[in-house]
């Protein structure tokens, strides 16, 4: 598996300076490129303890299997409920905690934003609990270089989210995916369902008298 997905200097260098200053982190990504394999070998190569954010399924045989299929390297998951919970009970350890920030949240509760020219919602959780547990907040990308071949970029998203204000960790992840999107639109998962929902009127946009001109 290490011969078809590696590191790029940049994310290697930056994962290995964040270890050695003993700071725990938030990964934050989409659906976009190999995902799975990204999670595999960041447990095999990277000095974090891995822990993965998921939705268990219904079925028990499925679950099962991909449970198998996601920890088998040494990848630990956390139940979406269970988040902050846990992320709290693994603070004295060194550890990454992903979040997969590109699925559909109820729309009540969302933060709402413009996305591929599109009205859409955005799970709030990574942002709530970044600003809560204060972890630096890093975007991965995983980038398809041929057939069968995935490199892993990542850049230092946010150091401080405690400093930061409503909807702006929403805001940055959400702009760096899009981007990374438009780049490489046939990795991106476009069967989620991402435009599901519409915002609900409670939520809808105002316009200041103040901004409307005669």
């Amino acid at each position: 598996m290490l011969r078809h997905l590696y590191f790029s200097p940049g994310a290697k260098s930056l994962f290995e300076k964040l270890a050695a200053e003993n700071k725990s982190i938030i990964l934050v990504m989409g659906h976009l490129g190999n995902w799975e394999w990204a999670g595999n070998s960041f447990s095999l190569l990277c000095n974090h303890q891995l822990y993965v954010i998921y939705h268990p399924l219904s079925n028990k045989k499925f679950n099962g299997l991909m449970y198998h299929m996601r920890t088998r390297f040494g990848t630990k998951l956390i139940a979406m409920k269970n988040t902050y919970k846990d992320m709290l009970a693994n603070k004295g350890e060194l550890n990454a905690t992903a979040f997969i920030a590109d699925q559909t949240p109820a729309p009540e509760n969302a933060y709402w934003t413009t996305f591929l020219n599109q009205d859409t919602p955005v799970y709030k959780g990574t942002e709530v609990i970044a600003r809560k547990i204060n972890y630096p907040i890093v975007y991965a990308n995983v980038k398809r270089v041929k057939r069968g071949q995935y490199e892993i970029f990542a850049e230092l998203l946010v150091e401080e989210p405690a400093k930061t204000r409503d909807g702006e960790i929403s805001e940055l992840h959400t702009r760096k995916l899009e981007k990374d999107i438009i780049a490489q639109p046939e990795t991106w998962l476009w069967s989620h369902k991402r435009w599901k929902h519409k915002r609900p009127a409670s939520l809808q946009p105002t316009i200041s008298k103040s901004t409307i001109k005669a």
